[in-house]
């Protein structure tokens, strides 16, 4: 089998200068999905605790949210992305502006965003603001 000339080889976050795999590198979807449960089912015992009944979950989608917006803000990523050694970054590296996890964890809410990822797993909601998920 001939070999693939290293300049043909792809993997997520190349285009951004990311590496292929450890620090720095794009967080893959195993690691997303393990911090979005562990967001939303910390949300949800929050939520549980100081705002039931909520018949629509209206109250666990703001504490969602609110922990989005208050941890990428403080921590560089939310308690989910932190237990699991992820972050967010500018694309262009370093801390996102202060105004960016506030949109970010709007569009996180609407959903759609945060589904449609492009070639290099970056969702939406991290392209709106350019930024990008990174393992620690």
């Amino acid at each position: 089998m001939p070999e693939t000339p290293q300049s043909q080889v792809y993997w997520p976050g190349k285009r951004l200068g990311r590496p292929e795999k450890g620090s720095g590198s794009v967080a893959r979807f195993g690691r997303r999905v393990g911090a979005i449960a562990i967001d939303w089912g910390l949300s949800y015992l929050i939520s549980y605790a100081f705002f039931r009944p909520d018949p629509f979950g209206f109250a666990t989608l703001a504490v969602f949210v609110t922990i989005q917006i208050v941890f990428v803000l403080t921590l560089g990523g939310s308690i989910g992305h932190v237990a699991l050694g992820m972050r967010v970054i500018s694309a262009r590296g370093g801390y996102l502006a202060p105004w960016k996890p506030f949109v970010r964890g709007i569009l996180i809410a609407v959903v759609l965003p945060a589904v449609i990822w492009d070639k290099d797993q970056r969702g939406m909601h991290d392209r709106a603001i350019d930024a990008i998920l990174i393992r620690k």
